[in-house]
């Protein structure tokens, strides 16, 4: 299945040392909160696609971009991320883009401040924008993990690429 999905099985390989926390993964956060949450799927899928993007997981970009195109999110919107305060997202998308550079692995000092409260707060309830940093946090401590096992592929822009002294 990974290999028809995602086209690299690596994960699922690693993961098979322990059964039960991919079980977890599978089965509790993606099914039950990811696809089956409080928010509509465009949404998770568009803050996906941002914190894959940021973070340069060649994997999760890939397979991310195919979810969100399969949602409804098109390759301008994709091709746009970058200038998602200026260009012509919904307030909803900008918002939620906004909270995604805050959760960001590189942003040590990230805040859901008053201001970004209150955009969120125009699309989305107290229990989504809840689910929504859940979300985050969970995606953010996933792309930790595969860099820091070597699970994935960085891509050039990737923040997280050890010095050359470390990879021999």
């Amino acid at each position: 299945d990974a290999q028809e999905r995602h086209g690299d099985t690596t994960f699922v390989e690693v993961m098979g040392n322990s059964p039960d926390l991919l079980a977890w993964y599978k089965d509790e956060f993606y099914a039950k909160i990811f696809y089956g949450g409080r928010v509509p799927l465009r949404t998770v899928e568009m803050l996906r696609l941002r914190l894959a993007n940021v973070h340069g997981c060649a994997f999760c970009v890939r397979n991310d971009t195919t979810a969100a195109l399969a949602v409804g999110i098109t390759q301008e919107e994709i091709d746009h991320l970058d200038e998602y305060e200026t260009w012509s997202f919904s307030e909803a998308d900008r918002a939620v883009l906004a909270l995604a550079d805050q959760m960001i692995l590189t942003n040590a000092f990230g805040s859901l401040d008053q201001n970004l409260y209150a955009r969120l707060k125009g699309s989305f309830t107290d229990a989504q924008i809840v689910e929504l940093g859940m979300i985050s946090a969970v995606l953010c401590g996933m792309a930790k993990f595969l860099f820091v096992y070597d699970l994935v592929e960085r891509l050039d822009s990737c923040p997280f690429t050890p010095p050359v002294s470390q990879l021999s």
